[in-house]
Order: C-alpha cells, then sequence, then structure tokens
C-alpha cells in the first residue's frame, strides 16, 4: 500500500524525460529563453511600457495601448513563452 503512496512523490517513477512538460524558463527545453528568464522578468522593456500606458490611460488604455500590448506578447512568444 505505502509503495503506490510514496511513488507519486519519488523522482524515480513513470515520467521519463520524454514525458516531462514544457518549460519555457528551462534553457535545455526552450533554446530561446538560454537566460532561463521566467515570465515576470521576461522583457521588462514592453513590459514596462504597456503598464505605463495602463497607468495613464486608465478606461480608455484598451484602445490606446493595443501596440504596446502587442509588442509585449511577440517579445515573450519569441522567448519561448504560449500566451
Amino acid at each position: 500500500m505505502f509503495d503506490k503512496v510514496t511513488s507519486w512523490w519519488s523522482s524515480t517513477g513513470s515520467n521519463s524525460a520524454s514525458e516531462e512538460k514544457y518549460d519555457p524558463t528551462n534553457p535545455k527545453m526552450n533554446p530561446l529563453n538560454p537566460q532561463g528568464l521566467k515570465p515576470c522578468c521576461a522583457c521588462p522593456q514592453t513590459k514596462s511600457a504597456r503598464d505605463d500606458c495602463f497607468l495613464k490611460y486608465g478606461p480608455e488604455a484598451d484602445e490606446k495601448c493595443k501596440e504596446l500590448v502587442q509588442n509585449h506578447i511577440t517579445c515573450m512568444r519569441n522567448l519561448g513563452f504560449n500566451l
């Protein structure tokens, strides 16, 4: 009974490297992100510009900040993040 329970947490299970879930922060899985940046730290320039635009325009930001949002999405996708 306990063999089954402990196997859930053990590192040697039925999960092989081929079954590993894609991790965009892992440089071995994602050569587009060689520094292993996490989404919160990736593309700081486009993220900052997008955030500033949303703070500046408030309710009108959806329309006025479209281009900045698209630039940030493009940057994130170029680093291998699925958005």
